[in-house]
């Protein structure tokens, strides 16, 4: 009988409560979220440890997020926000009407994580996916 076989019919005497502790052990071990629509985790769990470890890739690009700027500090994440995005001061305001938008995209880790900063520095909310 494959290993694959051997795992299905071990999972067929579980209990829901067996099987509620099961999911959340993949997910810590695999770093996982169960609860994607995707259904990876479930495939992820069939997969013996090395190659699953294989199968999640690291991102190397990210995205920074700016979620929302308080009235009070408009000015002061304006001017982060032109110097990051290199748009003109009459742009500024227009560009960020509305909002969340991707601010700059395609970056390293490095890169987002200090633009983040300096936003957050002036006041605005940010986020990096």
């Amino acid at each position: 009988m494959s290993a694959v076989n051997e795992i299905i019919e071990k999972l067929k005497t579980l209990s829901l409560l067996e099987a509620s502790e099961l999911v959340s052990q993949i997910e810590e071990t695999f770093g996982v979220d169960a609860s994607a629509p995707a259904g990876g985790a479930v495939m992820m769990a069939a997969m013996p440890a090395g190659e699953a470890a294989a199968a999640v890739e690291e991102k190397t690009t990210f995205d920074v997020i700016l979620e929302d700027i308080p009235a009070d500090k408009k000015v002061a994440v304006y001017k982060v926000v032109r110097s990051i995005a290199n748009i003109a001061v009459n742009q500024v305001k227009e560009y960020t009407a509305t909002l969340p938008k991707a601010l700059k995209e395609g970056l390293s880790k490095e890169e987002a994580e200090a633009a983040k900063q300096q936003l957050e520095e002036a006041g605005a909310k940010v986020k990096i996916a």
